[in-house]
């Protein structure tokens, strides 16, 4: 297996960027219930120019633009001009209370389409589900209807978008990024227990087989991989100080994986604010970016403070810019100022 490149500094100073081509390849993890193993499929390769790869990340958002969703999408279409950005990434929790009733819902053009209308906006969404979204009619976000309405919207269980970076114009690439989408909502053991809300488990079940089918196929992706970073996105947390808190479910199952090989980010919404915690095991970063509308929770009562480095209770998202060597992060607040920052550097980019 390659070593995963070491992190050398986490620093908020400015850095410059030099990529001037990027290759694109995605490839979604199928995730069926009704198969014994789940394979690989190449979607599509792209051949971008640019000078790094850029993207934002918002979650917990669709209210129909209220508690200041319609002012944050503002301030992401601003960021996202500036950045240049490739697409977005949303950490879930898509449709607010209850998820879609199915794909006429208006809700979708109410919450997504007459809402994120800057220009910039105008790329791909990676979406996955949230425990919100598993409350309405789940295959209606993963199905090919929502993309015949806005070709915007990409959501899928569990997938992989993998990027070569080509700095210096060269058609060879001198770093990679492979970015590892997660459901996690099934993870959970309070959604299935018994309570007022309904969730839509068609796909799921039996749960012990699509868990373990969906960590297996992590772990084997995760150890072919031989990217320079490696960034996973899923909606729950693992590390918290918001109201929700840490999921436990999820230290004992998806944890040791991702710190096993070499992750170096775990990005999440579900708690509703913006925050940056550092793990004490390993190189990895938490970051939750899940304040695209309602927040102001403030932090779990006794919440475990270690490796804390930011907490904003308050609407915002975040950007990330990706270059062969240098990882930029920045949180934004809802009037788009800067409130955090993170840098990581990578001394070597050879797998040995």
């Amino acid at each position: 297996m390659a070593k995963p490149a070491k992190n050398l500094v986490t620093r908020t100073e400015g850095w410059p960027w030099s990529c001037s081509r990027v290759w694109t390849t995605i490839v979604f993890l199928c995730l069926l219930a009704d198969k014994s193993c789940c394979s690989l499929q190449d979607v599509r390769s792209v051949k971008k120019t640019g000078n790094s790869l850029n993207f934002l990340v918002v979650g917990d958002w669709g209210r129909k633009g209220l508690y200041n969703q319609s002012e944050v999408a503002t301030q992401m279409g601003r960021i996202g001009e500036e950045l240049d950005i490739d697409f977005v990434i949303s950490t879930g929790d898509n449709f607010y209370e209850n998820g879609l009733t199915g794909t006429d819902d208006p809700s979708f053009e109410e919450s997504f389409s007459r809402i994120y209308t800057a220009k910039s906006l105008q790329t791909p969404w990676y979406s996955v589900l949230g425990n919100h979204d598993y409350r309405g009619d789940a295959l209606a976000q993963l199905g090919p209807s929502l993309r015949s309405k806005d070709q915007r919207w990409q959501c899928q269980r569990s997938f992989i978008l993998k990027y070569t970076l080509c700095p210096h114009g060269l058609q060879s690439g001198e770093g990679t990024a492979d970015l590892f989408f997660v459901d996690t909502t099934p993870f959970v053991d309070h959604y299935w227990k018994p309570s007022k809300n309904a969730y839509d488990w068609r796909g799921v079940l039996p749960r012990e087989k699509y868990l373990h089918q969906q960590l297996q196929d992590l772990s084997v992706a995760l150890e072919a991989s031989t990217a320079t970073w490696k960034i996973v996105i899923g909606h729950h947390t693992i590390r918290s100080v918001g109201s929700h808190g840490d999921t436990e479910e999820l230290f004992p199952q998806l944890l040791p994986i991702i710190e096993a090989y070499g992750v170096d980010l775990y990005v999440n919404g579900h708690d509703h604010c913006l925050e940056h915690i550092s793990s004490s095991n390993s190189p990895l970063q938490f970051l939750t970016s899940g304040a695209g509308s309602k927040a102001w929770r403030g932090m779990k009562e006794g919440a475990k403070m270690e490796g804390l480095q930011f907490f904003h209770n308050g609407q915002g998202f975040m950007s990330l810019q990706i270059q062969a060597t240098f990882l930029h992060a920045v949180f934004y607040d809802i009037q788009g100022n800067t409130v955090h920052e993170l840098n990581l550097m990578k001394e070597s980019l050879s797998a040995s």
